[in-house]
């Protein structure tokens, strides 16, 4: 970045003059695409702690296994589109969202337990600036978040639970394909992935980012609430991601958990701190992402799949660069 004099070296991490953090190693992506292949590296990324199942996807997918079980509506309910079980999911949702934007904004921005450590930008979330609604910037994050993502959010799984209850998708038996059957989750991650960078490059089309897509960068320094922060015609197409079930054979559990880590999984990647944090227990972050938010013509995707490398927006976070202004400076031009 520009007006950088020198970077301050510390033992979990570097500080800039501005007193920014990054990590002690630089952005980089998970090897599934790496060339040559390195099956002992892919099996460690895959198996290992943290990697791809362990801890936060298999976490979600037992919250998923936990709403389907206890807290969902049955096919028979959902043959028929009726308030009673339509409000109740849209009531279990916004639940869910407070559990986990909640939890990370206690934990990190009200009780503090991490302080600044590891924290990208030192500075809290933004109070008494008029481009926020209600001029503060958790409050108008929550407003966003709960009523325009979480809405269609509900309203995608709402007609996905209509659809396989009326037989007018491809239902997907775990007795029929076992093995198609837990593949699924393993693949829907991916998936999630490749249509987030699409629908996110779509939203950078000049139109699109100004009317609609901006409201979400206007988090130059995000908090959990941040990630679903979204303009109504965003999160109908972040939350179409849930579509692909429509065209290949699928149960109810693999939609509710696509869904799920959709709504669920922004509020880690959003909250500005780099894992370990709390004593180097929890592992969570994405620098990658963060460095989205400060500059916004870079790091599109996420760190799966290598698209930013392979279209040349990739950035790794360096100090000593300057690939794009940021928001806040184009903001006020």
């Amino acid at each position: 970045m520009k007006n950088i004099k020198k970077a301050e070296q510390c033992e979990f991490g570097e500080y800039n003059s501005k007193g920014e953090w990054r990590p002690p190693y630089p952005v980089k992506y998970a090897p599934l695409f790496e060339t040559p292949q390195k099956i002992g590296v892919i099996l460690k990324w895959l198996l290992g702690w943290p990697g791809y199942i362990w801890p936060w996807h298999l976490l979600f997918f037992g919250v998923t296994a936990a709403t389907w079980y206890w807290f969902q509506p049955s096919l028979e309910q959902c043959r028929t589109f009726n308030v009673d079980w339509i409000l109740y999911m849209f009531i279990r949702n916004e639940i869910l969202i407070w559990m986990v934007c909640g939890a990370w904004h206690l934990v990190l921005y009200i009780l503090k337990l991490q302080g600044t450590k590891q924290k990208y930008d030192p500075r809290w979330q933004n109070k008494g600036n008029k481009k926020f609604l209600f001029k503060n910037q958790v409050l108008d994050n929550i407003f966003w978040t709960c009523c325009s993502a979480v809405p269609f959010w509900t309203a995608y799984e709402v007609l996905f639970m209509w659809a396989y209850a009326n037989g007018k998708i491809p239902f997907l038996e775990w007795a029929m394909h076992p093995v198609w059957f837990v593949a699924w989750f393993f693949l829907i991650p991916v998936w999630r992935e490749f249509h987030f960078y699409w629908v996110h490059r779509f939203l950078h089309w000049k139109p699109m980012f100004k009317r609609y897509h901006s409201l979400h960068h206007l988090n130059v320094n995000p908090g959990p609430w941040a990630g679903l922060a979204m303009h109504p015609v965003e999160c109908f197409g972040y939350f179409s991601v849930i579509m692909i079930h429509w065209i290949i054979p699928s149960h109810p559990l693999h939609m509710l958990f696509n869904a799920q880590l959709t709504a669920l999984t922004p509020a880690g990647g959003h909250h500005g701190f780099e894992g370990p944090i709390l004593n180097g227990k929890v592992p969570t972050g994405s620098y990658f992402h963060y460095l989205h938010h400060r500059y916004y013509r870079y790091n599109f995707g996420e760190c799966l799949i290598p698209f930013d490398k392979w279209f040349g927006t990739f950035h790794d976070g360096s100090f000593d660069t300057d690939p794009s202004r940021p928001w806040q400076d184009i903001k006020n031009k």
